[in-house]
């Protein structure tokens, strides 16, 4: 099994030292839901919300979270992201948006962090929009999807 990367040999945190870390095309992710009523979804759908756009704020909300991830992950390198992609599907079947956010950078070290934060941000903005009339939602099954780049190569998660 590897080792904690995040801290030294006396056990304090640090930030890992990647200045000898190669440059590599960086791509992480990342998905995640909020189940909710069926007419909250229905409010989301019809973009008649009295707070707007649900479902373009949530995108620039995500957007702005992958680019502020180092402020808020204590440990993460500010990175300067090439491209930031946030999807929404409505899942009708599990009465549900699910968000996908893809981010890409050519740097030293991963963008997984900046995916996942994307990801929660999204969804985090629909419940906040939407608390007034659903105050039950729920965020689930926020995970990494894939990787590639850096030394660890290509990596997929097998569902």
């Amino acid at each position: 099994m590897s080792e904690l990367t995040h801290f030294n040999q006396a056990g304090e945190a640090h930030m890992v030292d990647v200045g000898n870390k190669e440059v590599t095309k960086r791509v992480a992710v990342a998905e995640g839901q909020i189940m909710m009523l069926e007419n909250t979804l229905d409010l989301i759908k019809q973009g008649n919300h009295k707070k707007g756009d649900v479902l373009g704020i949530a995108r620039i909300a995500g957007i702005m979270a992958a680019k502020k991830t180092s402020d808020l992950i204590p440990l993460c390198h500010p990175l300067a992201l090439a491209k930031v992609t946030i999807d929404f599907k409505i899942l009708e079947d599990e009465v549900a948006v699910q968000c996908l956010a893809q981010v890409e950078t050519s740097g030293q070290t991963g963008v997984e962090m900046e995916a996942l934060t994307a990801v929660q941000v999204a969804l985090l903005t629909i419940y906040d929009m939407c608390k007034a009339v659903d105050r039950g939602m729920i965020m689930t099954d926020i995970r990494l999807l894939e990787k590639m780049g850096g030394k660890s190569g290509h990596w997929v998660r097998e569902l």
